[in-house]
Formats: structure tokens, sequence, C-alpha cells
């Protein structure tokens, strides 16, 4: 195997053990999070992808709030990437 394919081979184990993390207790979340997997999941970079790991640790309501407030920004710049594309959902 190519590094190339163990590049992707790697990035589909990772889409697809965040995408059953997305599942939330918060039916908004869900919601928001749903169509994120949906609209923009495949075309993440995988710096993005491990931003997106990171925001799936916060507690629901933490995590809520970052996606609603479009005030509240975040440091890492790939969090703050992760977050605006599921703001304009």
């Amino acid at each position: 195997m190519n590094t190339e394919n163990m590049k992707d081979a790697q990035k589909n184990i990772q889409q697809r053990r965040l995408a059953w993390r997305c599942r939330r207790g918060m039916l908004e979340l869900d919601i928001v999070l749903q169509r994120f997997i949906t609209q923009h999941f495949n075309q993440l970079t995988l710096g993005e992808l491990q931003a997106f790991d990171e925001l799936l640790d916060l507690p629901d309501n933490d995590f809520w709030l970052l996606v609603c407030d479009a005030n509240m920004t975040h440091s890492d710049t790939e969090i703050q990437t992760v977050l605006h594309k599921m703001r304009v959902l």
C-alpha cells in the first residue's frame, strides 16, 4: 500500500469514528452535526478532522454555545474553521 492510499485509509477510519461520535443527547446539536457530516465531512483536512474530534470531546452545552455564538472565537484556527463551517449551515 503506497503512502497516499495509507493516508486515505487513515482518514476514512477517522471519519467513520467521528461520524459515530456525532450522536449527541441534545437534539439541536445532533441536527447541526448531521448536516455538517453530510455537507462538509468528506472535504475536511486531517487537521480539521482532529479539530472536530476535539470539539466532540466537549459537553453538549459547551459545544452548542460555540456553534451558536458567531462572536465566540477559538485560538486554534482549525477549530475556528470547523466551527465556521457548522455555523453556515
